[in-house]
């Protein structure tokens, strides 16, 4: 039996990004209304529109979801969309093209097990992939596109986004194994063993897998790892009373270096490094 409800699981699994305390006029995130928040993590993007100047690289972490994002670009009177699979790697997003030009974004970030939710395709091909909006909700993109040059503030465009989600919400597609399957990885940290995770569910590893795969685009092996990772990066940066050996055994490391070596792997820096530019926003705010 699953030990929660869905609406539960975001309550204690909350991932983030590399910079998880930014919020400018170029960036922010706000949360969904009560009745969405089992499914989407946030929506995201400019407060308003902006001339895009400075530096136009970010990080982007694995942080077990997938976004839908549009750029909307006033200088040339277009807007262009994508669609972004859950990734397990980190990357450079780079938007050095858009220098001194007049811009807006609007992201919707779903959760690894609620994009199946609003989808209108197959998603088990969708992983470490970017796609048109088209390709997987095509009437997402029709309702929502189309309004984002009159609506230029980010409360107005989760309006109009929530509005579309609540009337498209099919929850009956989820799985209740891979559900059950998620309280259990979620509830462990990620610290589990699959083969141990598919006998508690009384099915094989490859049904487990298979179903993982077509419900959210990933092993479940390479997502108990991602989960393992982002409860330590939340760990490093809310816990004053982090103690890596205390790490080690919480979330089922070898030693200190595999802690710190499989961090880095998907961080693609060191933990101090990463603490000290998430923490930048922090100071950042402060100081304002």
């Amino acid at each position: 039996m699953i030990k929660m409800n869905i609406p539960d699981f975001y309550k204690i699994y909350t991932p983030i990004t590399a910079q998880p305390f930014e919020n400018s006029e170029e960036h922010t995130e706000i949360a969904p209304c009560d009745a969405l928040k089992p499914f989407i993590r946030c929506f995201w993007g400019s407060k308003k529109p902006y001339v895009k100047t400075g530096n136009n690289s970010r990080l982007i972490i694995p942080d077990t979801c997938m976004d839908i994002v549009f750029n909307i670009d006033y200088t040339d009177n277009r807007i262009s969309n994508r669609f972004c699979g859950i990734d397990d790697a980190s990357f450079i997003s780079d938007y050095t093209e858009r220098q001194g030009r007049f811009v807006s974004a609007f992201g919707i970030r779903f959760y690894p097990w609620s994009a199946i939710v609003f989808a209108e395709e197959d998603i088990r091909s969708v992983k470490n992939g970017f796609f048109d909006v088209g390709q997987y909700f095509p009437k997402l993109k029709k309702a929502i596109e189309p309004r984002l040059f009159d609506t230029v503030t980010i409360a107005d465009r989760i309006k109009i986004a929530e509005d579309y989600l609540l009337k498209n919400l099919h929850s009956e597609r989820l799985n209740m194994t891979v559900l059950t399957a998620l309280d259990m990885l979620i509830q462990r940290k990620g610290n589990v063993k699959i083969d141990f995770l598919a006998r508690d569910l009384h099915i094989s590893k490859r049904q487990l897998e298979r179903l993982f795969r077509e419900y959210m685009s990933i092993a479940p092996k390479c997502l108990s790892t991602l989960v393992r990772y982002q409860c330590l990066w939340q760990e490093t940066l809310f816990n004053r009373g982090f103690n890596f050996m205390d790490a080690v055994e919480k979330y089922g490391y070898t030693d200190q270096s595999h802690l710190l070596k499989e961090f880095r792997k998907y961080h693609s820096m060191t933990i101090t490094d990463a603490k000290t530019k998430a923490l930048k926003d922090v100071a950042f705010l402060q100081d304002k």
